[in-house]
């Protein structure tokens, strides 16, 4: 395989349970996990050491209506759990191309995952293999984009690249509003006081404050994932 130029060598991707649904409005599509692990084995033959969080909200969101009566901690810890099983699927699929994945789960689950070391998960990495964050941070009121911020600080990341539905940061919903209009780049501090909603403002400050780039893009359109890791304009990048 030709190797093309890299931005970026070790890359923490985010990507929202939405994704997982493909075209359904819930649980997990088999066919979009299929597609999503030939794109990371793409990306894996291009010798990127790659770190994965995963939401959950296309299983249990905490702050969805369904979860409007429950205790916000509960709430938050049953999210956790949803990114847990959305984390072993996708490993499943990428596992089955023949890759060597690893889940390291924020809450102790030792039968299905690893636990959180930041060592390990760094050891794992140098050695290629792929390594998926689970249950977030492990605490409750902190959201999977935190947690991808978080994660990206302790294993020295390059970039976390935000892979989503939309191909970037709008000024407005562009699925509500055709005429959104796309920013192709935006300091962490007009992110923040334009209030744009593609992550939340904890994950933004922490990024800024550690001057960490953000690469938000669509990963439903194939090879744009090695796209953005070769630096190329296929998203918004936020940066100061």
């Amino acid at each position: 395989m030709v190797k093309k130029p890299i931005a970026y060598r070790r890359v923490l991707l985010k990507l929202s349970g939405e994704v997982m649904m493909g075209s359904g409005s819930y649980g997990i599509d088999s066919s979009t996990i299929e597609s999503m692990a030939k794109e990371l084995l793409t990306v894996h033959n291009q010798g990127i050491e790659l770190a994965i969080v995963i939401g959950g909200g296309n299983i249990f969101r905490g702050l969805d209506s369904c979860a409007s009566n429950m205790d916000r901690t509960s709430a938050d810890y049953m999210g956790m759990m949803a990114t847990v099983m959305n984390a072993i699927a996708l490993q499943d699929a990428m596992e089955k191309l023949g890759l060597e994945v690893r889940v390291l789960s924020a809450l102790s689950i030792k039968e299905v995952a690893e636990p959180y070391i930041r060592r390990r998960a760094v050891r794992h990495l140098e050695k290629k293999r792929i390594v998926i964050f689970a249950a977030g941070t492990g605490n409750p009121y902190f959201t999977t984009d935190t947690a991808a911020s978080l994660r990206a600080m302790e294993i020295q990341a390059d970039v976390v690249l935000k892979g989503t539905k939309v191909d970037g940061i709008y000024n407005a919903d562009p699925m509500k509003n055709a005429d959104a209009i796309r920013y192709d780049k935006l300091t962490f501090t007009e992110a923040l006081n334009k209030q744009l909603q593609v992550m939340d403002a904890t994950a933004f400050s922490l990024c800024r404050d550690n001057n960490m780039p953000i690469l938000v893009f669509s990963i439903l359109e194939s090879g744009n994932l090695l796209k953005a890791i070769a630096g190329e304009n296929v998203g918004t990048l936020v940066q100061e």
